[in-house]
């Protein structure tokens, strides 16, 4: 360093000394001397501290507004269909997400116009309009009002994302803090996006695009300049300004935001006239979103997603009602609906005459408004013009019903045991209600791909709205004789073929000194005689199914039960025809397990999920492809996925069921779906009552299982099968949905040979060819290798041939025994005629 700095270095600490030598000098006289310093000092000094204290107390836990560079706000989870359109979502609230561009720049200049016109200018706080906001609050000490206005639209971003919406000083000192970093973290634009988005602007709406469906069935780029300007008016009082009681005053409103429109430049004073003129134009009820009827389906989806996700943004960032998960399930809507009408259509068919079964739930009165005790039980039902409601009055013959919207109908074809406070579902009729009956008896369907496990439609009930217990899923019950494929399958796997001749004769066995001897009988009694296998499977003979399940080892047959999914149970006779418990989705799973030739797939509702961003966090198929996505191809073989499932039965096995199966429609117990004309295979089932009737089948791509029974099982009536009720509802199932049964027949894997048979003896057949007739006496049988009938004559064939091999080989002992006399013995002669016979 040089002199001179040395020098001015110097001369400056001695200027600090001596004038800092000076200040105090003049302060400490002054505080000797004079008392009004004294207190004027000692009130600097705390107002110092004070508001360093509250800066300290105010700013010290704000949240950093370097957040709201990766704030994600919370979003529905939207769910497609097979097709990949939108079928539901997962929504407490109304929320779409837009980016700034997406806007119309007339919809921000109404906000900017209602809210804060110095938006684009001001550092996050208008202390303008923060004055007044000031005068506003004073003005309204002790009233009980709520002071407004003085909040910019970023003071508004912080307030509903990052510090709440508390009614203090302290809150809007915070408010204005945050505005002001967040304006040096965000753009405006950015900051425009967050609140636009984010603004709640009532009928449980976030953001405008949400709003301007709830309120005027549109996307915000097809709305009108006043509808915008009604848009603008909602974030100071959207509860008020949205009811119809307020209708003046939100035109007010509405009005006076044009009007600033106009002032500030954006429109013309000719358009504010313009759309000044117009109605709001509001909505009752917006177009709701796309939702399919597969309430039961859904709920699957629903709590798989939670057991994964959690319910809230508290759970996780990709939960159900926050996370915005994109989710594609395997529901088919065209299946759906068809399975849901085909039960619905089975269980009134079986209700039919039986009159009304009383109210579906109650209501006490004395536990406060009938209105809103039958709204907060969220009963309802989509079937025709029904509608659930209560009885409110009873005198006689004379009755009213009342619905959630307040209002009450004569009500008319009353039952001796109808009563105020029952809810019930009724239909309209003239300016009367008429009441209706919900079937007791219920059940549950689904359908599936056999090759993929993927549920297509699933329906538990009658109506989902009723009652979220789903009997696909959840409802275990006795399967009866859809158990018996698996019997059957196991006698194949030990040494039956389908052309085995089974007695069907009374089984009897000893269980032992307390339980004493079991025997097993025929539904309705008959019995006698054998048959082939595939007449017993065909016709649903329970003592032919007992023998073959006694013969294989009951041990092998609940293993192979289990094996397929179906349940674990104990080695007795009772489960071979179907005494233990298990549910339609089990056994569908298991006769899918039938068609893909014994390889079984987990049944999934779900294919994938996607996060709010695109990106795959969650598949089904697991399975992994490597190579798939290689830039080049390096001249080796296509890259193939691994096979996926798991084999629970020989694939031979599994085909040769099937093949029985497919005679079990064609001329057994499920024949009344011989007329669809479809290659199909299927088994029913009756359980002991009747208390469940069943059918399980279908073709080699779509496999469906349902039953029909009481919640808490009973008898039905001895009338009540499975091929009279529950074949009958699969029926249905088909004809709505033709065009997805494309015909193709049941294809048999390696190993399996074709040999014609007689159905009824089971003898191979060479001399004639099956017809494809139902009941024609040759068919095809399937077998495993060298297992087929071996080649058969006819006995008097047989007998004549022995006689006339005796004749000769006598005609040639007596020839023989000539020629020795005469000539020698000539052994090589009949060595070689006797050749010549064999």
């Amino acid at each position: 360093m040089s002199d001179k700095e040395l020098s001015t270095g110097e001369y400056f600490r001695y200027r600090i000394r001596r004038d800092t030598r000076g200040v105090v000098s003049f302060c400490a006289r002054n505080w000797r001397e004079r008392r009004l310093f004294r207190w004027g000092a000692v009130l600097c000094a705390l107002g110092v501290l004070g508001l360093i204290a509250g800066w300290i107390l105010i700013a010290r836990d704000l949240p950093d507004a370097e957040t709201l560079l990766d704030y994600e706000p919370p979003l529905p989870t939207m769910v497609r269909g097979i097709d990949g359109e939108i079928v539901h979502s997962f929504a407490r609230e109304r929320r779409v997400q837009l980016q700034f561009q997406d806007f119309p720049p007339q919809l921000v200049n109404a906000f900017t116009s209602a809210e804060d016109k110095t938006f684009w200018t001001h550092g996050g706080v208008d202390f303008t309009g923060l004055a007044g906001a000031v005068v506003d609050y004073v003005s309204k000490l002790g009233s009980g009002e709520r002071a407004r206005g003085g909040s910019t639209i970023t003071q508004q971003v912080a307030k509903n994302i990052l510090v709440g919406n508390e009614y203090s000083i302290t809150r809007k000192l915070r408010e204005m803090i945050l505005a002001h970093r967040i304006e040096g973290v965000l753009t405006k634009q950015q900051i425009m996006e967050l609140y636009l988005n984010e603004i709640p602007l009532g009928r449980r709406s976030f953001g405008v695009q949400a709003a301007a469906r709830a309120y005027f069935d549109k996307d915000v780029g097809d709305l009108d300049l006043h509808e915008m300007a009604y848009l603008a008016v909602l974030p100071k009082a959207p509860e008020t300004y949205s009811r119809k009681q307020h209708y003046d005053a939100a035109l007010e409103r509405r009005n006076w935001v044009l009007g600033q429109m106009a002032e500030n430049g954006h429109i013309t004073e000719a358009e504010a006239a313009r759309e000044e003129a117009k109605p709001l134009g509001l909505v009752d009820h917006a177009t709701p979103t796309r939702s399919a009827d597969a309430g039961y389906f859904l709920e699957e989806v629903r709590r798989q997603l939670m057991a994964k996700y959690g319910e809230t943004a508290e759970d996780g960032p990709h939960s159900v009602y926050a996370g915005g998960l994109w989710v594609r399930t395997s529901l088919d809507t065209e299946l759906q609906k068809a399975a849901r009408d085909s039960l619905r259509a089975g269980l009134l068919r079986y209700h039919a005459n039986r009159g009304w079964r009383g109210p579906i739930a109650t209501i006490n009165f004395d536990d406060g408004e009938w209105r809103s005790q039958l709204a907060s039980s969220y009963l309802s039902i989509n079937y025709q013009d029904w509608r659930v409601g209560v009885v409110t009055k009873r005198n006689g013959n004379s009755a009213t019903i009342g619905f959630t919207d307040g209002k009450e109908y004569p009500l008319t074809n009353l039952p001796d045991a109808l009563k105020p406070g029952d809810v019930i579902v009724a239909s309209p009729k003239n300016n009367q209600y008429r009441v209706r009956t919900v079937p007791e008896v219920s059940g549950g369907f689904l359908a599936q791909n056999p090759a993929t496990g993927r549920i297509l439609a699933m329906q538990g009930g009658f109506d989902f709205r009723l009652g979220s217990f789903n009997r696909a899923t959840q409802a275990d019950r006795q399967p009866g004789s859809t158990i018996k494929p698996f019997v059957y399958a196991t006698g194949l796997d030990n040494g039956f073929t389908p052309a085995t001749m089974v007695p069907d004769k009374t089984y009897c066995y000893y269980q032992g000194s307390n339980l004493g001897e079991k025997c097993f009988r025929n539904y309705g009694g008959r019995s006698g005689g054998e048959h082939t296998m595939r007449w017993g499977l065909e016709q649903s003979r329970n003592l032919m199914t007992i023998h073959v399940a006694m013969d294989s080892g009951m041990d092998n047959v609940v293993k192979t039960i289990d094996r397929v999914g179906i349940g674990k149970y104990k080695p007795y006779p009772a489960f071979a025809l179907g005494a233990g418990d298990t549910t339609v989705l089990k056994m569908v799973n298991a006769y899918s397990a039938l068609v893909d030739h014994g390889l079984q797939h987990q049944p999934t509702v779900i294919d994938y999920v996607q996060d709010r961003h695109g990106k795959v966090i969650w598949r089904a198929d697991t399975r992994d492809c490597t190579g798939c996505n290689m830039d080049e191809w390096d001249g080796k073989p296509m890259p193939r996925l691994a096979q996926k499932g798991v084999q629970v039965l020989d694939p031979r096995t599994a085909y040769q069921t099937v093949h029985m199966l497919e005679g079990v429609v064609q001329r057994g117990t499920a024949v009344v779906l011989r007329d669809l004309g479809l290659p199909l295979f299927g088994k029913t089932g009756t359980t002991t009552g009747p208390t469940n009737v069943w059918f399980v089948g279908g073709s080699p791509d779509i496999v469906a299982g349902v039953y029909m029974g009481f919640d808490q099982p009973r008898n039905m009536g001895g009338y009540a099968q499975g091929g009279t009720y529950a074949a009958p509802i699969f029926k249905q199932f088909v004809k709505e949905t033709r065009d997805k049964w494309n015909g193709r027949p049941f294809l048999a894997p390696e190993g399996i040979r074709m040999v014609r048979i007689d159905r009824r003896t089971g003898h191979r057949v060479f001399d004639a060819w099956p017809s494809g007739e139902p009941l024609a006496s040759v068919i095809w049988e399937a077998f495993k290798p060298d297992t087929e009938p071996r080649r058969n004559a006819r006995q008097d064939e047989i007998d004549a041939l022995r006689e006339l091999v005796i004749a000769q080989l006598r005609r040639r002992e007596a020839r023989a025994k000539a020629d020795s006399s005469s000539n020698g013995n000539a052994p090589g002669n009949f060595a070689e005629e006797q050749g010549g016979i064999y």
